[in-house]
């Protein structure tokens, strides 16, 4: 049986992880699966895209910086997509649209609760950023059921359209913006969506958003640990993680939309680490 084409497009993308976990879910579950990398031009998505499934594949990741031509070049799109305004999972449906997904917040929440049995229902929480890869998690904390969701930014106009953006999304919870430098009391659950660890930085946070209980999740990984995790550890935090965890829950989810199959993960994400 020939097996079928699946592949993560962006632009660098010879980091990738992606074709590592899902050659590890192929081996895992007996599908057939051949998954590669696909670097696009810059200028040249939506080329790399279309010839990509006239050439017979049947699902993308995408990745930096793709993410929202993704989205907009889709026919169909998963109601998780819509709002998001990204996209990381393409395919095509029976009636050859193609159509997005975005898995994203997904698989963090799933890293955070199933993995990790971090508490999100009633949990006063701080979400950092408000760019692309926040917008993506923001629903699915939401179905999470916390008492409050803050989101901080340096930009606050930034901060404050995803609330206006959210708002029917926030049920019971306190859905609120702010910049960075404002929030003053502890919180249960930190995520970081900036980048800013990725280049050493620090987002310019009071030492007390962090209390005796709280547990800090950074959106970035690494082999060691990140700079703002760090932080957050200097400053009494009581657990740390990083995002390879939800790097592993999103690519598994993308990989139950086209197949069907969910791969167990927690073996994926160890041998990861051990690489």
């Amino acid at each position: 049986m020939n097996n079928e084409l699946y592949a993560v497009v962006g632009h660098p993308i010879c980091h990738s992880k992606s074709p590592r976990i899902h050659s590890l879910f192929a081996a895992q579950t007996g599908e057939s699966v051949e998954y590669t990398s696909v670097q696009a031009p810059l200028d040249g998505f939506a080329a790399t895209v279309r010839q990509f499934f006239a050439n017979g594949g049947k699902g993308l990741n995408v990745t930096v910086p793709f993410k929202e031509q993704a989205w907009a070049l889709a026919e169909c799109r998963a109601a998780r997509a819509e709002k998001a305004g990204a996209a990381n999972t393409l395919y095509q449906n029976n009636e050859g649209q193609l159509v997005a997904d975005n898995t994203d917040g997904h698989g963090l929440v799933r890293d955070l609760v199933a993995n990790h049995s971090v508490q999100l229902k009633d949990a006063r929480v701080l979400v950092l950023g408000a760019g692309g890869a926040v917008r993506g998690v923001l629903g699915p904390l939401l179905e999470q059921q916390p008492a409050s969701l803050t989101i901080a930014n340096r930009t606050v106009a930034k901060a404050d359209a995803l609330v206006e953006l959210f708002a029917d999304e926030a049920g019971a919870a306190t859905l609120s913006a702010c910049g960075f430098e404002e929030p003053g009391q502890p919180f249960d659950v930190i995520v970081n969506g900036t980048s800013a660890s990725l280049q050493g930085d620090l987002p310019p946070l009071r030492a007390n958003v962090i209390g005796a209980s709280t547990v800090v999740y950074d959106m970035m990984y690494s082999l060691q640990t990140t700079t703002f995790n760090q932080w957050a550890l200097d400053n009494g935090a009581i657990r740390v993680f990083d995002g390879l965890g939800m790097l592993v829950e999103q690519a598994a989810e993308s990989f139950r939309v086209w197949r069907g199959v969910r791969p167990e993960t927690a073996p994926v994400i160890d041998a990861l680490r051990d690489d």
